[in-house]
């Protein structure tokens, strides 16, 4: 059996002396004292701490002449909502910390996953660090590197002794988001980004049972990804809108989902043809009408009538798509510029409806697929989710969008069980 090693354990009293405050804390506590031989080797714990991926700050203020001073650290953390406080852990052996320290302010760039240069210059010892980067000041003066996904402005609110290093809880003063950039990344002693390939949208207040929903259909949302090597994309309909809620990317991508997360656009016909082709007569009349003046009607009826006959859709990539999409992402959900209206009118009367449901899909002819969706039906036979497939990567023959288009009702049906759903009768 293993042998147990002894622990002797003593009272002592701890002062922890707050740097703004300067008022002295007496904690009586128990601290455990371990005999000298069951110490934890550096390197080892080195070795295993570096298997957790931090991202990358930049930590900068102005020393006494304003001169900017930096320092790049993996090891920074969210603390507190109320107040709101961040901190971070500097070695007790920097050079950089003390003149930060005597600022009393820092600001905290988010790098994003091209600034590895950055990093490694406010890294670099006895140079001048920001001879070749580019910031701007934040409100307290400190200096926000340009190009960051964000930036956190802070004054230091208290600094604690941990070992061979400091902790520091900066309260913060302001903070914003910059840029959409994928994130500088440390792991295992290397850079790296961040490129998720299952991402969900925020949480919303109407989007909350969709979310659940797409949880629930992960498996096969990866499931889709990976076998065609693209992107799976859910989207929902609340209302008069159109919702990406959740994507899911094939491994060998590692890309950005092809549209924001979340973000919410006007749902005119014909985008999403199968979350209204099973509902009743009224709401697809109505969802129709919305185009009256722009779209043959007819002709948008026989579309809704195939995708609900086949049990999928499929639009084909062309100008005239690329640039309605386009026109339809730019619109507002409410007071849309005349320039905007005008545009999204002309986009539409451009297009090419056969583009958006085919009638005919020749077995031996290649098609520039923009996407090919399926529905996932509620307990109530609605189509709540569309399954959606993007960034194919080459053109498909008829034959192949036939033998696709049946391998997702086959992955959709599965999802539509998995949410307790079922298709209409």
């Amino acid at each position: 059996m293993p042998v147990r090693k002894r622990c002797v354990t003593t009272r002592i009293k701890v002062t922890l002396v707050a740097t703004r405050r300067l008022k002295a804390i007496l904690i009586e506590t128990v601290i455990p004292v371990v005999n000298a031989d069951s110490a934890i080797d550096p390197r080892h714990f080195r070795n295993v701490l570096g298997n957790f991926p931090t991202g990358v700050v930049a930590i900068t203020s102005t020393d006494e002449c304003d001169k900017p001073v930096g320092m790049a650290v993996g090891s920074f953390t969210s603390v507190s909502l109320d107040p709101p406080l961040v901190a971070f852990f500097p070695d007790k052996v920097s050079t950089t910390f003390p003149t930060i320290e005597r600022s009393g302010r820092f600001c905290v760039s988010i790098l994003n996953a091209q600034q590895q240069d950055v990093c490694r210059r406010l890294s670099l010892k006895g140079v001048d660090k920001f001879a070749n980067i580019s910031w701007t000041p934040a409100g307290s003066g400190a200096p926000r590197i340009d190009g960051a996904i964000g930036w956190i402005d802070c004054d230091i609110d208290t600094v604690h002794d941990a070992g061979d290093h400091y902790i520091v809880v900066g309260r913060v003063r302001d903070l914003q988001v910059e840029t959409d950039h994928s994130p500088l990344i440390f792991f295992q002693g290397g850079y790296g980004r961040f490129a998720s390939t299952s991402l969900t949208a925020p949480a919303e207040a109407d989007l909350f049972q969709q979310l659940r929903y797409v949880d629930r259909i992960r498996d096969e949302m990866s499931t889709l990804a990976n076998e065609f090597e693209g992107e799976c994309c859910a989207s929902t309909a609340i209302g008069d809108q159109l919702v990406l809620i959740g994507s899911s990317v094939a491994d060998r991508l590692r890309t950005a989902p092809h549209t924001r997360l979340g973000q919410r656009m006007p749902f005119l016909p014909p985008l999403a043809v199968p979350l209204i082709a099973w509902e009743d007569s009224s709401k697809v009349t109505r969802w129709m009408s919305s185009s009256r003046e722009v779209l043959d009607q007819d002709a948008l009826a026989a579309a809704v009538d195939r995708v609900r006959d086949r049990g999928w859709s499929l639009v084909l990539e062309s100008d005239q798509q690329r640039r309605f999409e386009r026109a339809v992402a730019a619109l507002p959900l409410r007071d849309a510029s005349r320039e905007q209206t005008l545009e999204l009118t002309a986009a539409t009367k451009s297009l090419i409806l056969d583009d958006y449901e085919p009638a005919l899909i020749h077995p031996d002819r290649k098609y520039d697929v923009r996407v090919m969706s399926v529905p996932v039906f509620d307990d109530r036979g609605s189509a709540v989710l569309l399954l959606s497939l993007y960034k194919l990567g080459r053109p498909l023959s008829g034959a192949e969008i036939n033998d696709c288009c049946a391998r997702l009702v086959t992955v959709a049906a599965a999802a539509t069980a998995a949410i307790g759903g079922a298709p209409p009768p």
